[in-house]
């Protein structure tokens, strides 16, 4: 393995490593990856044993996978067969669509501007944590990324200056982009993206001329962005509010409170960690395991009462109450009201809608 490949391994695992106990990215965004470095020429089997997982972890369209292990799949591919430039490879072979909902609400939409808007908007869909942030006070415009690992930064820059310039029949242009780290290739960078690519920069995004900002983007539809919206804008009120450890938690126990298991060592293991080191950062964060397991609890009762005819007992049991009574003393803390009060108003609002 060449040096290059060793500064590579070393970039990707030291940044899951640094990130690993507070993100985690879907299984859908590891089936992405996975998809690119089969056409690439690799033998997914062999990576997918090597990063610790199996087909099962991949099946459930809800299942999130540890940052680590993803860096460990990444830095498993390069060990066997260095790639260049490996983020700028994966965004060349990702089609528009891979990241269904949250490509079509860019793509759906009138001009470059709107459609970034909705990208910047709407990236919490995908789980993973890059923020991304307009700075429009000047021309160029400013689409700056904040994300924990270089290879992100590289995958999503690049995924955006190809999608966008397909998207307006190769008419976009980026003023230029900029890293705070420096790429195996910039050459290639520069050839690849259409712009200048600037490397150990002070901040990492697309400037982005006045002009292209402007552009129409060839598949703009307004009602089907507006229903997309209405599905986009439900999801991002379902999602908890917190950050870091602590929404990696939330996400976790959401996906289990229904009848999986929700006891702190099994969402530990899942996270890659022990026990009482996800107790100890929880602390650090200024909140408890129990906190996090009661507002998960709360969400899916309120959700199975309002939409589901499960009785309440059942509702009870299925978010880890073995007792009625437990389950009604809780949920009037919660909501104010007892459950059967709680499934009449929501009724009686649907009719109303309606």
């Amino acid at each position: 393995m060449t040096a290059r490949a060793n500064s590579l391994t070393e970039r990707v695992t030291n940044s899951a490593r640094d990130a690993g106990s507070t993100w985690s990215v879907p299984a859908n965004e590891l089936r992405v990856l996975l998809n690119a470095l089969e056409r690439l020429g690799y033998q997914i089997d062999t990576l997918i044993a090597a990063a610790g997982l199996s087909d099962t972890d991949l099946e459930n369209p809800d299942a999130r996978i540890p940052c680590e292990a993803y860096g460990a799949l990444v830095s498993r591919a390069q060990q066997e067969h260095f790639t260049p430039n490996l983020a700028l490879e994966f965004a060349r072979l990702t089609p528009m669509g891979a990241y269904p909902l949250l490509d079509y609400l860019v793509l759906t939409s009138d001009t470059v501007e709107a459609g970034v808007r909705q990208l910047a908007h709407y990236f919490r869909l995908v789980g993973n944590p890059v923020v991304i942030t307009l700075l429009e006070d000047g021309d160029p415009i400013r689409v700056e990324l904040d994300a924990p690992a270089p290879f992100a930064v590289e995958y999503v820059t690049s995924l955006m200056v190809l999608h966008l310039r397909n998207e307006t029949d190769g008419r976009f242009a980026a003023a230029g982009v900029s890293f705070q780290h420096k790429p195996d290739d910039l050459t290639e960078f520069a050839r690849a993206l259409g712009c200048p690519v600037h490397s150990t920069a002070s901040w990492n995004g697309v400037s982005v001329p006045v002009d292209s900002w402007r552009l129409p983007l060839r598949r703009r539809d307004p009602v089907l962005r507006r229903v997309l919206e209405s599905q986009a804008n439900d999801i991002l009120a379902r999602l908890p509010a917190r950050t870091g450890l602590a929404l990696e938690v939330q996400r976790a126990l959401t996906a289990r409170v229904a009848g999986g298991d929700t006891r702190i060592d099994a969402i530990a293991r899942q996270l890659a960690m022990s026990g009482r080191t996800l107790q100890r950062r929880l602390a650090a964060e200024g909140v408890s395991y129990q906190e996090l397991l009661e507002d998960a609890r709360k969400e899916a009762a309120g959700r199975y009462i309002s939409e589901s005819l499960l009785a309440i007992g059942e509702i009870a049991y299925l978010v880890g109450y073995s007792e009625p009574a437990p389950f009604h003393r809780a949920f009037k803390r919660w909501y104010g009201m007892t459950p059967d009060v709680f499934r009449q108003k929501q009724r009686e609002r649907r009719r109303v809608g309606t």
